[in-house]
């Protein structure tokens, strides 16, 4: 094992104070913690090259499955609401009389105008 991958450099946190280079595994790591793991401006010891989470799996898991619920949850009341909209349109234009019948028979002006005259 390279020693260079088990030395985090030094950076620059979130808050701008300079953090130290250091040796992994720090004192109060685990010792299956051996390489530099993280980001420009987050550095920790891990057990695995190349990780860029510092959670482990089975807690990012439980996120994914709650945010999957809640996906499922939203998708189920947005379906609800588009099938409730096609229906009521459904109902509205064509269920509506075609015609309003008055009951009233339409003559023209002009057969009744002469008659009138007379």
């Amino acid at each position: 094992m390279s020693q260079a991958s088990r030395v985090c450099s030094g950076y620059y946190s979130l808050n701008q104070s300079f953090v130290e280079p250091f040796q992994c595994p720090r004192r109060g790591d685990a010792a299956a913690l051996l390489y530099c793991c993280g980001f420009a401006d987050l550095k920790y010891c891990c057990s695995e090259p190349g990780s860029y989470f510092p959670y482990k799996h089975s807690y990012m898991w439980s996120l994914s499955v709650g945010a999957l619920i809640g996906l499922g949850v939203a998708a189920l009341v947005l379906l609800a609401f588009v099938i409730s909209v096609c229906v009521l349109c459904y109902l509205f234009l064509y269920t509506k009389p075609q015609r309003l019948d008055t009951g009233l028979k339409l003559q023209h002006l002009e057969a009744a105008s002469p008659q009138e005259g007379n």
